[in-house]
């Protein structure tokens, strides 16, 4: 890309996400023009080590005037280096790590200098993708709702349809694709349900010593605790109207109400916490989509996708199985919002975020002569 000048036409991009499971890095190529999804490309990933996971863990929460970043800064950047070099891309999206969220008072931190990351990939790199939307007054999240646009009109869907995707927070856009371009009024709702698999993970780190709650098979063997989940339910955020986003460990208090369970209720009650919690989402769609499509590592969890079939009254669907990759398409989105943000359109709105009005968030970086 030649600095100070718009592409057009097609473009092949790359977008790098780690998200807030702090397993390691996706990255995703997709070839667009900022409307249309004409491919994708190839896909990666770079995992965590166990070392790496926890100098991450031990900054969540902190704000970029924080002490003690330097090694987690370290781990971010090194980690996208390794996850990106050898890309044949033309432009790069990165997300970077998400350390803190609070749109309505300290802002966002997004760890990670996209313009250092430019200069050892040799590569343009857009990045810094939610400060822009939050100075507006957005929430500065969920980010992917224009790239879920773009994919059900790439599969050619008719009729709405819902994209929950079920990370460390749970997030859903409701799409309609009989409206052309995502901006517009009605084509997208989002916002975060709740949490996902961020506390069920904590369990069982915590607890355990295991990273996640592999194939639901603890949550399988136990009870979900009814108290806990009425109270769970009664937390305001649920009857807040959106848009609306959560940072990591909003919900802490879920913590407290499984304390005193058993490893394997308190995991099934966890795991029902987050099918709730997508249930009362569903109370704000606009019209009722034909079915729920479901990405993220939620969807990998049988004991999840079981809870929220039973719960939901339309039809819930691995999104793997359109042809999509359910693991990759937060890094596709970036990539995708990556040339939006090159060609000078809009990545959020106020459908999505809450933001005044559309605006295009992003700084792009280009590499030294």
């Amino acid at each position: 890309m030649i600095k100070g000048k718009k592409p057009a036409g097609k473009l092949r991009a790359i977008g790098a996400m780690s998200g807030t499971s702090l397993d390691g890095v996706d990255v995703a190529e997709v070839v667009t023009d900022g409307h249309d999804i004409f491919s994708f490309g190839t896909t990666g990933y770079r995992a965590y080590t166990p070392e790496e996971h926890g100098i991450l863990r031990g900054v969540l929460g902190k704000w970029h005037d924080a002490e003690g970043l330097d090694a987690a800064f370290e781990v971010v950047q090194r980690a996208h280096i390794e996850a990106l070099s050898g890309t044949e891309a033309e432009l790069v999206g990165f997300h970077g790590q998400t350390l803190a969220h609070d749109p309505r008072g300290r802002g966002t931190h997004q760890m990670g200098d996209g313009a250092a990351l430019a200069e050892a990939l040799g590569k343009t790199v857009v990045w810094d993708f939610r400060s822009s939307d939050v100075e507006l007054g957005g929430e500065g999240a969920p980010l992917a709702p224009f790239f879920h646009h773009a994919c059900a009109r790439h599969l050619g869907y008719e009729r709405p349809v819902a994209f929950l995707n079920l990370g460390g927070v749970g997030n859903i856009t409701f799409v309609d694709p009989r409206i052309a371009k995502p901006e517009d009024a009605g084509a997208v709702l989002a916002f975060d349900t709740g949490p996902a698999n961020a506390p069920i993970n904590d369990l069982c780190n915590e607890r355990l010593g295991r990273p996640y709650d592999e194939g639901g098979a603890l949550a399988r063997s136990g009870r979900v605790e009814t108290g806990a989940l009425e109270l769970f339910l009664a937390d305001p955020y649920f009857y807040r109207i959106p848009p609306k986003s959560l940072d990591r460990d909003a919900f802490a208090v879920m913590r407290e109400l499984v304390l005193e369970l058993p490893d394997a209720d308190a995991a099934a009650t966890l795991t029902g916490m987050a099918a709730a919690s997508v249930l009362q989402a569903m109370d704000h769609a606009p019209e009722a989509p034909g079915e729920v499509l479901v990405t993220g590592g939620g969807r990998l969890n049988p004991v999840m996708m079981q809870m929220l079939a039973a719960a939901l009254d339309c039809p819930v669907r691995d999104i793997d199985e359109t042809g999509l990759n359910g693991d990759m398409l937060e890094a596709q989105a970036f990539g995708y919002l990556a040339v939006r943000v090159a060609r000078g359109l809009a990545t959020s709105c106020p459908s999505t975020t809450g933001v005044r009005a559309a605006v295009g968030g992003g700084i792009v970086s280009y590499p030294s002569e």
